[in-house]
């Protein structure tokens, strides 16, 4: 059996219902986060595991509500068609509940995997994850900041010397940083923007996202005031029409009530104003560390 793609209806299917065997961890994370492979009918297929039980306490997050975030925010992703999100479930794991994610990485055409070629063995750290992300997100000298590209922060690194953090002027990227409003990603670091081997764009790592106050932190500022046209309206109004029916309820398995009427609300506000917003100014702006 093979798989074209991650928009595979097996990719689920087996995310869902195959044997999960880790070889790995990644070690730079700051919740317990394992890969390994995930088996059924033969197939075999990467994964990213965190069990609910491995997720550290935060002040402004509920305990033990990280890996349904991210199952919520999959959820949104696709129901709404910006599609930025690999497939991501909730479902036992050998270390109890937890999210599991379909692998995504540089140079893969599809999570599927030969288990005696595959190199995912072993730990992983964060510089690692961050070569994934290099072609779209990156620090730079300010005379080598790529043609079109967009500027988001200066700042001076270890040395003293002056950097800038810059990103592509995308159309997936920019899918990306409308899903993250939306959402109210409080986490969206360099690293947690893949390109796929199908050369489509993936986020990853939305534990930290839905909450009722605005909390949005993200490296993807380049369109601030920028307009919202047909090609990014149409997933809001796609997705509040289906909020007002039986998806609020599918989210609200994952988030409380309150944080499923702030969802409508950015999405209504984002309809009202179609604009990419600036940030709130109550809070830093972009994650620590940025990468």
């Amino acid at each position: 059996m093979s798989v074209p793609d991650l928009r595979d209806p097996a990719v689920h299917t087996v995310l869902a219902k195959g044997r999960i065997e880790i070889t790995g961890r990644l070690v730079d994370a700051s919740n317990a986060t394992l890969f390994g492979t995930v088996s059924a009918d033969g197939v075999d297929m990467r994964c990213v595991y965190k069990p609910v039980r491995g997720e550290r306490p935060l002040w402004d997050f509920p305990d033990g509500t990280l890996a349904g975030r991210e199952v919520a925010s999959y959820l949104i992703s696709e129901a709404s068609g910006l599609q930025v999100v690999p497939p991501t479930l909730l479902r036992d794991g050998p270390f109890g509940p937890g999210m599991v994610q379909a692998w995504v990485s540089a140079g893969d055409d599809t999570a599927i995997s030969d288990p005696d070629d595959d190199d995912l063995d072993g730990d992983l750290d964060g510089e690692t994850i961050t070569l994934a992300a290099a072609s779209l997100v990156e620090l730079c000298g300010p005379a080598d900041v790529p043609d079109g590209w967009l500027p988001v922060l200066r700042a001076r690194d270890g040395a003293g010397d002056p950097v800038v953090l810059v990103h592509a002027d995308d159309p997936q990227l920019r899918r990306m940083a409308l899903f993250d409003v939306v959402v109210n990603n409080a986490d969206r670091k360099g690293g947690h923007v893949l390109v796929g081997g199908d050369e489509r764009v993936y986020g990853v790592d939305h534990g930290l996202t839905l909450h009722t106050e605005d909390k949005l932190r993200t490296v993807l500022w380049g369109w601030v005031g920028d307009e919202l046209r047909g090609e990014l309206i149409e997933p809001l109004r796609t997705l509040r029409r289906k909020l007002a029916g039986d998806f609020g309820d599918e989210i609200g398995e994952h988030v409380t009530r309150r944080e499923v009427a702030a969802l409508r609300s950015r999405v209504d506000r984002l309809i009202n104003e179609p604009r990419f917003p600036e940030p709130n100014g109550y809070g830093p702006a972009i994650p620590w560390p940025a990468f």
